[in-house]
């Protein structure tokens, strides 16, 4: 108890309330001050909140005005705009530095690398003259040929064919699909475009063989190809139409019969416009007679059959350049490919995307690429080509031959740097595979790392170094996407992931985009 004592006091009640709720919160401020002094909060206060602030919804002519007066207040920007105006920007903002070790010398390569320079002129053919170079190397070597081309167009005849067929067969599949549905927007966006991947030629060698070039040449609606597809593409979307109806039409005996019949009816109109267009080819089962010269100038003749020439030049890919001795064929020849949106050491395939009806299915093997430049290194050692697939537009010069992804300075130009890496250019539409070429040769450092590579393009000797380029190791890391490479060059466990059931892209994927 306390040592004095206060005798109660009679007060007015109000004014007692009001003196003990003042005493009452006193005592509370001095105690929270108290706890604040002597206590470690356990929260971070939150900061005073930003004023509110509408972004900008439309175009402010006052804002573009600034910007204007700030960009044109610095006299390098001024230069810019004058040097712009005439010359295009990236010539103008090439990367010297970087050319100076674009150098065209390598020294791990092929021992035979074909001849003559192709030139697929203005048609979408790439795939078709990248398979044909891989193929024709063991041929030159079989008949002592210092040149030697294969028939692009004869290939492309078939395929042109097929791919008819194909478009038909999914058109059916999809009838119960809505008409304005991305699938089938798709499958009638491009239904016999010219571009492809590698099992879609392995599937028409096999099926149609391989002739020369001389037995089957370009004519001119091949080499440019842009008027044969308009036709072909506004028949098929026709067709396309009138099939939808007939397969929709479930249990009708009737229907399924004309479904049928017009199926045919249309096949036979694309076989006849594509036959007008390009030319009757070699039948497949009917021996041709090619005459030519070998290296030595005697005059030769081969009789044989398309299939059997095509079965040829598969089976003579042998240990005359392989570490093996198993034939390299399309049986083992895959695509590894690198695309980063999707998990690794995984199989992958394209929903609807393919040519030969009754043909092997595409499929990729997913890997890093470090994985995927192994495989070509050791395919190179052991002298084989590779078939590879690229972004080919993206810092790239067709007059040099020059694929460096620090080709351009656009920070000197433009004050600005593409900032996207290689899964975010994939799934923004940025980039794709959009052309298919042959890599013949690697410069490889002290430590066997890759520098450069040298590779066959198909666009004429005029484009590049008489034809050939040269790409940055870079440059394979950001923009190449596919090459097709022997099981017998990769570990038994990328060998294994062929066994998995693939992984289903949609028609419309980057990895759809035919090169």
């Amino acid at each position: 108890m306390g040592t004095t004592y206060s005798k109660p006091e009679s007060v007015n009640e109000k004014a007692r309330g009001t003196k003990m709720i003042t005493a009452e919160v006193k005592r509370e401020q001095i105690t929270h001050i108290t706890s604040q002094a002597c206590e470690t909060p356990d929260y971070v206060a939150a900061p005073p909140p930003y004023p509110a602030q509408e972004r900008a919804r439309s175009v402010a002519i006052s804002r573009l005005e600034n910007w204007s007066e700030n960009l044109l207040s610095d006299t390098k920007n001024r230069l810019a705009i004058s040097t712009f105006a005439s010359q295009p920007y990236d010539a103008l903002l090439t990367n010297t530095q970087s050319l100076q070790s674009d150098l065209h010398v390598f020294n791990t390569a092929v021992p035979i690398e074909g001849a003559p320079i192709t030139n697929q002129r203005s048609s979408g053919r790439c795939w078709l003259f990248a398979a044909t170079n891989v193929f024709r190397v063991p041929l030159m070597k079989a008949y002592q040929l210092k040149e030697f081309e294969l028939s692009q167009a004869y290939l492309f005849y078939w395929d042109k064919i097929e791919k008819a067929n194909w478009f038909f067969e999914q058109i059916i599949a999809t009838a119960d699909e809505e008409l304005s549905g991305r699938l089938v927007q798709k499958l009638l966006e491009d239904p016999v475009t010219d571009g492809g991947q590698w099992d879609m030629v392995a599937n028409l060698v096999q099926k149609y063989g391989l002739v020369p070039h001389a037995l089957y040449p370009d004519n001119y609606n091949a080499q440019n190809s842009s008027k044969l597809n308009w036709l072909l593409t506004a028949k098929l979307r026709e067709h396309a139409l009138i099939l939808r109806k007939l397969a929709a039409k479930k249990g009708d005996d009737h229907a399924a019969h004309t479904l049928a019949v017009s199926k045919d009816r249309f096949l036979k109109e694309i076989h006849s416009i594509v036959t007008m267009l390009l030319g009757p080819p070699p039948n497949p089962d009917h021996k041709f007679g090619w005459q030519y010269y070998d290296s030595n100038g005697t005059a030769r003749e081969l009789r044989k059959t398309p299939l059997e020439f095509g079965q040829q030049a598969l089976r003579s890919q042998t240990r005359i350049y392989s570490r093996s001795s198993a034939p390299v064929s399309p049986g083992r020849l895959f695509s590894l490919v690198n695309d980063p949106r999707n998990e690794y050491n995984r199989l992958l395939t394209v929903d609807k995307l393919g040519n030969v009806l009754e043909g092997q299915p595409l499929t990729y093997v997913n890997v890093e690429m470090p994985t995927l430049k192994k495989a070509v290194i050791a395919m190179l050692k052991a002298g084989h080509p590779v078939f590879f697939g690229c972004d080919v537009g993206k810092f790239s010069n067709q007059k040099l031959g020059v694929m460096d992804a620090d080709l351009t300075d656009l920070t000197l130009g433009f004050n600005v740097s593409l900032g996207m890496n290689k899964a975010e250019r994939l799934s923004s539409g940025e980039s794709a595979m959009t052309h298919a070429m042959v890599i013949t040769a690697v410069h490889l450092s002290e430590n066997d790392e890759p520098i450069r590579w040298r590779v066959e393009n198909s666009w004429g000797e005029t484009a590049g170094n008489k034809g050939w380029f040269v790409m940055t190791d870079r440059w394979m890391d950001e923009y190449t996407y596919q090459a097709v490479v022997d099981s017998n060059f990769v570990s038994a466990e990328v060998r294994s992931i062929l066994k998995q059931t693939p992984q289903v892209l949609p028609r419309w994927d980057p990895m759809g985009v035919l090169a």
